[in-house]
């Protein structure tokens, strides 16, 4: 594209000016010409069809008419002041309806003018209306002119308010149309094209503003998502591959003493081939001599962090330091127990690190990682601390990578001499589509299967009036030496609302299970850390049956005796969290249940939601179902390095073709990975500016 023109504030366009531009830029987020171009109809309506007022009924959702206005009145006082006009043809009377009122509107429109009415038919108390219609005054050759689909595009209630009506965006985008017209230059091969049978740049452009009919579209719906989908795959694969040419990574010649003793008489297990494979792969990337940039995911307990651990033993193996960051104590904490023990008998030296740490070991700490005197260093936040400086950092861990920024994670990169392998992990499953658009650029290992003997997670779906057979469920649980979680929503928006929830809940299940016979914990996030650390140890030891909680727990805390997630006001969660909380019960070898409790009233999305729970324990089944219920901008949380950059692909609808194009990207870089060929100059030339001038940790995903 010419860059002059396409970035041409929006202000300079015909029929815009700067009162207009401020409306499209707060609206819209239009602020240039190429942002105008790239704001797509959401929908499509076929204004051929024309509608008698007498034959329009309750079978008809939207109507065109042609006819006459005779009359505009204001109807009502204060609030429900409306402004009314009746529109007449040969066969009756409709009126039009606007609850806005304005002098631009009431001018705009004429006494005795005939219009093309275009609107959402409106039935209350058998009177037929059309509020806030699309008006265009009836000239006999515009019917002639009109193409065959109109394009709906986003609007708000301001915009409409100020005279900004879909008509008026059509208008600007057709002068826009008109302005650039030949200006719209390709930026695929021709191979490519002819390949796929794809309509050209200019013409897909033109057509999806302007379809002449549905066949029209959808050539140009596809030539748009091809493009889009070829160059976010051409830069997160080029990015990858920039990265493993210009970041060079440690290399871990040999498996090393501690991996080779801990697997042969140590590890007192067998692990799983999913498992065997990852290790394989990481191995790998630990000895080639590139950085390795890898995302291991699984399900949960699915056995990543043993994964994690070995990796860590080839690299301390070699000589190298090894950090493991979580996002909680509770969980640095956990893993610092589990491997402290297989540390002394392999003679490493491992400490943890985190925020309540006292300042003089803390001290000590940051002062022996210097001088190379630990191996094996665990803890939070705390890692990434102005004073924390390693000897030789040689692998970085990142446990639960969407509680971390890209931001967060790359200063771990600045306290090493060289970038440190990074091993990134996640125990949310992410569908392939979502993994291929946002990771990319990343190195990617899948655990896809569960360890023998995990059993299925029973899961119900029950409301209040269940709660007396839970309670007997629980007492026969404790009974039998189980224990049960009971879990509470803690959403920021109402925190005041939820803590209070979650107080309630501990007094009403106090009440349920008195003391001396029960013990009940309560975890939340006002608790001292010192507090919550006392409560969730005496949970793990047994001293405890019942803990109480917020989300606290969702993410890595283990306890193989309990058997009971109960999840309070489930319809407040999304489906990966209840995943990920349901994870936390059948740890051990007996058969463990979740009960999702939820009010009465819920919404389509929310018992869609609870049905996918009570269905499936497969959490790359819910991650799918959570990616078409939600989208992905939830699923990934806010603190990612940024947003898909998807305007019109579809993840879920365009499975398929995000596939079919990977794979293209693929072959293409594989032949031509510098993209040299004189068939590849046009990808070339529109990637030429994509890595200029990048920061080392940026090549973080």
């Amino acid at each position: 594209m010419n860059i002059d023109i396409f970035n041409t504030p929006i202000e300079f366009l015909k029929g815009v000016g700067p009162n207009r531009a401020k409306l499209l830029k707060d609206q819209l987020k239009i602020f240039t010409y190429k942002d105008l171009l790239y704001t797509f109809p959401y929908r499509y309506v076929d204004r051929t069809k024309f509608h008698k007022i007498s034959s329009v009924d309750s079978l008809l959702t939207e109507v065109q008419i042609i006819g006459k206005i005779t009359n505009l009145k204001e109807v009502g006082i204060g609030r429900k002041k409306r402004l009314v006009a009746s529109l007449s043809d040969n066969t009756g009377t409709i009126d039009l309806v606007w609850f806005k009122i304005n002098k631009w509107l009431i001018d705009s429109i004429k006494i005795n003018q005939t219009y093309i009415v275009f609107g959402k038919l409106n039935i209350y108390n058998g009177i037929r209306s059309i509020p806030h219609p699309d008006l265009e005054i009836y000239k006999g050759e515009n019917l002639k002119k009109k193409s065959k689909l109109i394009g709906i595009y986003p609007s708000t209630e301001i915009l409409i308010k100020r005279g900004v009506t879909n008509r008026t965006m059509r208008n600007l985008i057709n002068e826009l149309l008109i302005l650039i017209n030949k200006k719209i230059h390709e930026n695929l091969p021709e191979y490519i094209i002819k390949k796929f049978k794809l309509l050209d740049r200019s013409s897909a452009y033109i057509c999806i503003h302007n379809p002449q009919s549905s066949y029209n579209l959808n050539q140009s719906i596809l030539r748009l998502k091809f493009e889009e989908i070829f160059y976010l795959q051409i830069r997160l694969i080029k990015k990858n591959l920039i990265r493993k040419e210009k970041i060079k990574g440690y290399s871990f010649k040999s498996i090393g003493k501690y991996f080779d003793e801990f697997y042969k008489s140590i590890l007192d297990f067998d692990l799983t081939n999913a498992q065997k494979r990852v290790i394989k792969e990481i191995r790998k990337d630990l000895g080639d001599g590139a950085q390795m940039n890898r995302l291991l995911q699984g399900d949960v307990g699915s056995g990543k962090t043993i994964v994690a651990f070995m990796s860590a033993l080839i690299a301390i193996g070699n000589g190298f330091q090894v950090c493991i960051m979580t996002p909680t104590e509770i969980l640095s904490y956990q893993h610092y127990n589990k491997f402290n023990e297989i540390c002394k008998l392999l003679n490493i030296n491992i400490k943890i690190i985190s925020g309540s740490s006292k300042a003089s070991i803390k001290k000590e700490i940051i002062n022996d990682l210097k001088d190379g005197k630990i191996d094996l260093i665990i803890g939070t936040h705390a890692l990434i601390y102005d004073g924390v400086q390693f000897n030789n950092l040689g692998l970085a861990i990142i446990d639960e990578q969407h509680k971390f920024g890209v931001a967060q994670r790359s200063k771990l990169w600045l306290k090493n001499k060289f970038p440190p392998h990074v091993l990134i992990m996640t125990a949310t499953p992410i569908p392939r589509t979502l993994a291929m658009s946002v990771y990319g650029d990343l190195d990617m290992s899948i655990i896809d299967e569960l360890p023998p003997g995990r059993k299925y997670i029973e899961t119900f779906h029950q409301t209040d009036r269940d709660r007396l057979k839970l309670i007997r469920f629980i007492k026969n649980q404790i009974h039998k030496g189980k224990q049960a979680y009971i879990v509470y929503p803690l959403i920021k928006e109402s925190e005041k609302l939820d803590f209070k929830d979650l107080l309630d809940g501990y007094e009403s299940f106090s009440r349920d299970f008195p003391m001396p016979e029960y013990h009940i914990s309560i975890v939340h996030g006002k608790m001292k850390n010192d507090e919550k650390e006392n409560e969730m140890k005496r949970f793990i030891e047994n001293k405890t049956q019942i803990l109480v909680s917020t989300t606290v727990i969702e993410v890595g805390v283990d306890v193989p005796n309990a058997t009971v997630m109960v999840i309070e006001s489930a319809e407040r969660f999304g489906l990966s969290q209840l995943h990920q909380l349901r994870g936390r019960v059948g740890r051990g070898s007996d058969k463990s249940f979740c009960f999702l409790l939820t009010g009465h009233k819920k919404t389509k999305e929310s018992i869609m939601r609870m049905e996918t729970m009570v269905s499936t324990n497969d959490g790359f089944i819910i991650a799918e179902k959570d990616l078409e219920i939600r989208g992905p901008g939830n699923l990934m949380g806010t603190q990612q390095s940024g947003e898909i950059p998807f305007k019109i692909t579809n993840l879920i609808k365009d499975n398929e073709l995000i596939i079919k194009v990977r794979l293209l990207v693929s072959n293409i870089l594989k032949k031509d990975p510098n993209l040299q060929n004189k068939e590849n100059y046009i990808i070339s030339k529109n990637l030429k500016n994509i890595f200029d001038k990048k920061e080392i940790w940026e090549y973080i995903s």
